[in-house]
């Protein structure tokens, strides 16, 4: 209590300080405490319901088990259709500030306890300087999805604090033949096949340029995963955590093979410089890159739009409340 009673006093001194001896509250985040288990769910209660009353949006007449509209899907076919181009009507200012609103609020609530929303907010968020109709509606949907789940949050369990990574790509599945890169950045042990946890980091982003084939937007994941983790993995050995070479999962075989120097392709100039970015970060012991299958990855999850039957299949896996007591 002496270290803690200076340590509070101090901060008293220079800043506005409240604290919570019961270690239940954290910057508006509920934690509930499992001891036994080894481990912690964190929720926002009341946030969603004070977000839908803010905006007036009533609940939706029918429960929303997807927060975005998924392209149908044409089985059979030969190749899958881009989606059609946005030629409904631009908004009014007023509206597009509402909706830039809504993003916002909801972005600090999925980065908080509900990464499930972060593709959709992703794609919403890339339209919205010139949203239009089409992008209200999007919105509205969202909200319809929110509104059916008010209180989801996610389960972080006790690990060894080695940092790990699965990292995936959508390949073209974005407008202007953009990919998405996806990754679920997570503390568990040194395995071959680390356990899962909580994703302590979700990436959901459109990769800002054209891909031209699959393997190089998965080796794009890889890289922006691996770059995001670097400064992760510096924080934790600051912080008295020694890291082993931290594990990337990958579920494409040639992107494997390239990082791991099984495959020598015959690479544009961009992936050139992936590859050999990730390579050298590798010969520095900083990361080993390993192959899964694809059903097996959890970045999957952020980078599509997915029917309702995933998003059901996978939603408490991804919240970490498969036997959460009480949930």
């Amino acid at each position: 209590m002496e270290h803690f009673d200076f340590l509070l006093n101090l901060l008293k001194k220079f800043h506005g300080v409240q604290f919570n001896m019961a270690g239940d509250k954290l910057a508006g985040i509920s934690i509930q405490w499992d001891y036994p288990g080894k481990r912690c769910r964190l929720s926002m209660p009341g946030y969603i319901e004070n977000l839908l009353l803010k905006f007036k949006h009533p609940h939706p007449p029918k429960p929303r088990r997807s927060p975005y509209a998924c392209l149908p899907i044409s089985y059979g076919a030969k190749s899958q259709l881009t989606p059609e181009s946005d030629t409904s009507p631009l908004l009014d200012d007023k509206r597009k500030h509402r909706i830039q609103e809504i993003v916002g609020s909801l972005l600090y609530y999925a980065r908080a306890v509900d990464n499930k929303l972060l593709v959709a907010l992703s794609a919403i968020a890339a339209r919205q300087s010139k949203a239009t109709v089409v992008t209200e509606q999007a919105v509205h949907l969202i909200l319809d999805y929110v509104a059916t789940y008010p209180n989801d949050g996610i389960v972080y369990r006790a690990s060894d604090m080695i940092l790990c990574a699965h990292a995936d790509a959508g390949f073209l599945n974005e407008s202007q033949s953009r990919s998405r890169a996806g990754a679920h950045i997570y503390l568990s042990e040194n395995d071959a096949f680390p356990r899962f946890n909580g994703a302590v980091l979700s990436i959901a982003q459109i990769i800002k340029f054209v891909m031209a084939s699959a393997a190089e937007s998965e080796l794009a994941a890889l890289f922006i995963t691996a770059r995001e983790m670097i400064p992760h993995r510096q924080t934790l050995i600051d912080m008295g955590w020694p890291q082993p070479k931290s594990p990337i999962q990958t579920d494409n075989s040639t992107a494997s093979g390239v990082v791991n120097n099984t495959i020598v392709p015959r690479r544009s100039k961009m992936m050139d410089m992936r590859f050999w970015w990730l390579r050298c970060r590798a010969s520095q012991d900083q990361f080993r890159y390993y192959w899964d299958a694809g059903s097996k990855n959890w970045a999957d999850y952020h980078t599509k739009h997915h029917p309702e039957s995933y998003h059901e299949a996978h939603r408490t896996t991804h919240a970490g409340i498969w036997d959460w007591i009480g949930t």
